[in-house]
């Protein structure tokens, strides 16, 4: 133990000589830790907030859509555009013929407009989404009435015109006052706010998911006209009904959009699972483009302390000799300039390392973007940062350990 304390005094004391030439060194071993903890920091933490924000589905829920919900790459949207727009009556089958199919969430949206929502006295942005919906919205989105009450069927069937309202459109019409029984105008059309929802937050802390209308759906087509193409929510009776329904669901549509037995579907059905199961697909692509830059950039960095390691052993040949002279074995020459190597290299892993921590930190507190520091990610650096010294350590270490003494203390 002794022995390694005084080669690894010998090895710091050596790098203390030389910083610049030290640090200039350990650049590419920095850049390849930096690059590691600082992907695996903003990938961490997008998983987790992906995890939370996009549990917008109800337990056991999933949706069927036209579109899909996420898509990456080269998508032909004009195909998607094509396919049949889904609708109510396709909706209600499924609530009446699908036996573990519990709720059924038609919703009517325009998509890609948002609304002003208007009282006497003050508006919001045009950057309110309204949906139409029916009771059933409450239970497959996940939502909670935090004041008043939801949509019912009785609304429904009299025509009336009252809104659920999103904590942001009530914080903004009727700031510290209750927006239950107050009025509020849609293009125009005056609607009574029956409930509030309980605040929900953002989608990866970008689209907030409180300004936002909902109103009965006859209420909608009237006031902002019928949407062509309807999203329908489902909540299967269980969560271990859900492969059941989702089958019943497909197996209903395919037979009431008129499909062949061989031809693919034309919907999309998406649930938490599936959208964390793209997400996943996605992080592994950029967990392995990093892995590619952290491999190249040691490389890069191993080959930088192979050569100034050799430099170290030609401008110390004389001392070498010396040691060797005084009673040193080769053996403890080898560990000395290993030590060092692995040190050096150690040492660069641990300034890579506060580097992409302080990137992805830095990055989550100046723009808000998700970032979680994994463990895992700062010990396979520093593992791969050591591992790379020492590989490239040792050949320069073998040349020192196989001088001369006599012809060592020679060189000049």
């Amino acid at each position: 133990m002794t022995g390694f304390l005084d080669t690894l005094a010998l090895a710091l004391g050596t790098l203390r000589a030389n910083p610049l030439r030290s640090l200039l060194t350990l650049l590419g071993i920095v850049i390849g830790a930096a690059t590691v903890v600082a992907m695996m920091s903003l990938t961490e933490g997008l998983r987790l907030k992906v995890t939370t924000d996009l549990a917008q589905l109800g337990a056991a829920s999933f949706q069927v859509q036209k579109f899909p919900a996420v898509s990456f790459g080269d998508h032909d949207r004009a195909k998607y555009a094509k396919r049949k727009d889904l609708t109510r009556e396709q909706g209600e089958a499924i609530r009446a013929l699908c036996p573990h199919v519990a709720h059924v969430s038609i919703e009517e949206y325009h998509q890609g407009t948002a609304e002003r929502i208007w009282t006497a006295e003050r508006a919001t942005r045009p950057n309110v989404g309204v949906a139409g919906v029916v009771p059933d919205y409450e239970y497959a989105n996940a939502v909670t009435v935090a004041e008043g009450r939801f949509v019912s069927q009785t609304d429904i069937a009299l025509g009336r015109r009252v809104a659920v309202v999103g904590t942001d459109v009530s914080d903004l019409l009727f700031p510290g006052e209750s927006a239950v029984g107050r009025e509020i105008r849609i293009r125009g059309a005056s609607f009574e706010v029956v409930g509030v929802f309980e605040r929900m937050g953002s989608v990866l802390g970008l689209e907030s998911r409180d300004a936002i209308v909902t109103i009965p759906w006859p209420a909608f087509e009237q006031v902002l006209g019928k949407a062509n193409n309807d999203n329908i929510a489902i909540q299967a009776t269980s969560n271990e009904d859900v492969p059941r329904a989702i089958d019943e669901v497909v197996g209903q549509l395919r037979r009431l959009r008129g499909l062949a037995p061989d031809a693919e579907n034309d919907f999309e059905i998406f649930s938490n699972d599936s959208i964390a199961e793209v997400f996943n697909n996605i992080a592994a692509v950029v967990t392995a483009a990093t892995f590619g830059v952290c491999a190249l950039a040691l490389l890069v960095g191993g080959i930088g302390i192979m050569n100034i390691m050799l430099v170290s052993v030609a401008e110390r040949t004389r001392e070498i000799g010396v040691r060797m002279a005084l009673g040193a074995r080769r053996r403890r020459i080898l560990s000395q300039f290993v030590v060092e190597s692995v040190t050096l290299s150690l040492l660069g892993g641990l300034l890579g390392v506060l580097l992409g921590a302080g990137i992805a930190l830095g990055a989550r507190t100046l723009y808000q973007v998700p970032a979680s520091v994994p463990a895992w990610a700062v010990l396979l650096s520093l593992v791969s940062a050591s591992g790379c010294g020492l590989l490239f350590g040792i050949y320069p270490a073998a040349r020192a350990s196989r001088l001369d003494p006599v012809e060592a203390m020679r060189t000049e």
